[in-house]
């Protein structure tokens, strides 16, 4: 499942290519998975981020929800020098209401704690149209300052896309979002001449197979 292959234009004018990967193997109750997420900003002479990927695997605890356990890796894809390596705990299902949410925690190798809240609802439209709100919150239980990661909640993201089904297995969309940073998460950013809150535009495909 490529839940998001998105191109987006901030609003400072760089434009980001962002991408949000989904797959498994398995049953009802036991599975593998494999996630990822990045984004990379064009022509800005940076390497690609890697925001996160992992290898979990699964296990079905109620008739909606999933623990997961595994490893992954995030850093700048350049060289594995500033690579993060952690384990990751999730949990992953629908809540009430049937918003999709995937709530981890990470510890790295270092011992710090992260932990990251994502939950979105399809809310239809017709047969074919969809609109999905978006909420990504992101904290740290521990300082990470290697990695740019004080204590305290680092950020929230709120997006809104509006999605349209060519077919069940290929849906462009586009839509737009709001970010902002919080705490010493917003100085760090401010201090390398970024803007600590960023609004955007996007146009990407959901698609499945």
């Amino acid at each position: 499942m490529v839940d998001r292959l998105e191109l987006s234009q901030t609003d400072s004018g760089a434009n980001v290519a962002t991408w949000d990967v989904l797959a498994w193997y398995g049953g009802d109750e036991h599975r593998v998975y494999f996630k990822s997420e990045g984004q990379n900003q064009l022509n800005d002479g940076e390497p690609t981020d890697l925001e996160s990927t992992e290898a979990l695997v699964s296990t079905l605890i109620s008739p909606f929800w999933e623990i997961q356990a595994g490893l992954g890796l995030r850093g700048p894809l350049d060289s594995d020098v500033s690579r993060e390596h952690y384990a990751v705990f999730s949990l992953f299902g629908l809540a009430p209401y049937r918003f999709g949410m995937d709530n981890a925690l990470t510890i790295n190798e270092n011992g710090d704690i992260a932990a990251k809240l994502e939950t979105e609802y399809d809310l239809r439209l017709s047969q074919v149209s969809y609109l999905q709100p978006r909420l990504e919150v992101a904290a740290a239980l521990t300082d990470a300052l290697e990695y740019d990661r004080p204590k305290g909640l680092n950020s929230i993201r709120l997006g809104l896309r509006y999605r349209y089904e060519l077919s069940r297995e290929f849906a462009p969309y586009i839509g737009g979002y709001w970010q902002q940073s919080f705490g010493e998460t917003a100085d760090i950013i401010e201090a390398k001449g970024k803007d600590d809150t960023e609004f955007g535009l996007v146009l990407g495909v959901r698609m499945w197979f």
